[in-house]
């Protein structure tokens, strides 16, 4: 049986926009706007006003966090629930009061809080002005942030700047995947980098705030997706590097060592497709890095070389294509494969490439649809959560054997979480949220989480 460390933290995930629901609330997000317009979009038209009721609930649903073994915790700030006038930076008093008592409440549980400002949720107000597409936003953000380390700093010592930033350039920008589905890589290229000189704004007004408190630590929360070629064939290799180049190095480059990769850049200059800079905006983004890393994994992505030239493509079409492993062991109900075994490669890379930096898996973890179906006795039976757990938490722990320094699992989720389109169609909590009552219920997995938590026994 493998052990993790002592110290070792195990945790759950989520976001204030998935969970919280509209109560209270004053400002619509990108999202809601959406939802409002087009709900037919969203699977069952299930929405996010109320989601998983949490506003209400989190102060049962911190006990029940504890239930399920949480030491470590990451949820965010939602930007259209903090102020009342968007537009003014009007503060909710009463929003404030919220969020204070929920962080207070986790502390007193002993559950260490990595807050996030951002997971994709750009309140609308800011949309209609460009949103990332609009260097502006990059200082409303940076101000957004300022607030937010000003309010609740006495209670937060972890923080992150925002959530998977390559989903928002390619989702809502890049493809057509979430609204506006714009489908234009060109600007989901310029997306990417606002993102990160946002980032590094908001990190360099936190290095100011605190500059008195070594406690005090920022990171990024970045989706790192191993690329695997399909064999070793030369230009099926030189695939795998561009899928790695554009979706996992150029956040990781940028975010750690503070610098865009010079192949990027060649390779998006050749495309006509660079974003504009300046030599300002780049020495920021040199000397504002984060302090630790957090990585969310789910699964890699199989690529080959192109069977077909496209030299003339403006995207990453013309560098790769997927590549789909006859032998894989897939979640059938996510499309995604289930591939532990990448864990070792994140691990050795940022060990070797990355200095080593401290970091923590933010989230990794299975949706699996109509989980009704493994309700007995009331207690869903989610034997497969658990393998799945457990497949992954041995990987990690070898990582950290040999010499990864990590310091945390965070699953997604600790309870159920509403999931942008997909809405409720996969469950990922450790708790169940029956959506007609609300009433929770700690899963078979919940139990084998709170035993390793404690035990470190995987």
């Amino acid at each position: 049986m493998n052990k993790l460390p002592k110290e070792f933290l195990l945790g759950g995930s989520i976001s204030g926009p998935q969970t919280e629901g509209w109560t209270n609330k004053k400002n619509d997000n990108i999202f809601d706007y959406w939802y409002k317009n087009e709900p037919s979009d969203f699977f069952n038209s299930i929405g996010p006003d109320v989601t998983s009721n949490m506003f209400n609930t989190y102060k049962e649903d911190i006990k029940l966090f504890k239930k399920v073994g949480l030491k470590i915790f990451r949820t965010t700030v939602q930007w259209s629930r903090l102020f009342k006038n968007i537009e003014t930076w009007e503060v909710d008093e009463e929003n404030v009061e919220f969020y204070r008592d929920y962080f207070s409440e986790l502390k007193k549980a002993d559950i260490k809080v990595v807050l996030n400002l951002f997971h994709f949720d750009i309140p609308y107000f800011w949309h209609q002005k460009g949103g990332w597409e609009n260097k502006i936003f990059t200082d409303a953000f940076a101000k957004y942030a300022e607030i937010c380390f000003n309010t609740f700093g006495d209670l937060i010592d972890s923080w992150a700047t925002m959530n998977e930033p390559i989903v928002v350039s390619e989702s809502f920008y890049a493809h057509d995947f979430w609204w506006p589905k714009l489908n234009n890589f060109k600007k989901g290229i310029q997306v990417s980098y606002n993102e990160i000189l946002a980032s590094a704004k908001a990190i360099k007004k936190f290095k100011t705030i605190f500059k008195d408190d070594s406690k005090k630590e920022i990171s990024i929360i970045l989706n790192l997706t191993p690329a695997i070629p399909k064999d070793n064939e030369i230009e099926n290799v030189y695939a795998a590097k561009m899928k790695d180049l554009f979706s996992n190095r150029f956040f990781l480059d940028a975010s750690i060592k503070g610098e865009i990769p010079s192949l990027l850049i060649e390779k998006l200059t050749e495309m006509e497709c660079m974003f504009e800079y300046t030599t300002e905006e780049l020495d920021l983004i040199k000397n504002n890095t984060i302090d630790f890393l957090g990585v969310n994994y789910y699964a890699p992505c199989r690529v080959e070389a192109p069977k077909k030239e496209n030299l003339n493509n403006k995207d990453m079409s013309r560098f790769f294509e997927q590549y789909f492993w006859p032998e894989a062991k897939m979640n059938i109900y996510r499309g995604w494969e289930i591939f532990p075994n990448s864990i070792s490669d994140i691990c050795k890379i940022i060990k070797d490439e990355y200095n080593n930096i401290k970091w923590f898996m933010s989230e990794n973890g299975m949706g699996v649809q109509d989980e009704e179906r493994f309700l007995v006795d009331g207690v869903v039976h989610d034997d497969y959560r658990i393998d799945f757990i457990k497949e992954h938490l041995n990987f990690l722990s070898k990582g950290i054997s040999e010499g990864a320094n990590c310091f945390a699992y965070c699953i997604w989720a600790p309870i159920d979480c509403w999931s942008w389109a997909n809405s409720y169609k996969n469950r990922y909590g450790l708790i169940r949220v029956d959506l007609k009552d609300q009433k929770r219920t700690i899963k078979k997995s919940g139990e084998y989480f709170k035993k390793v938590s404690d035990t470190k026994e995987i």
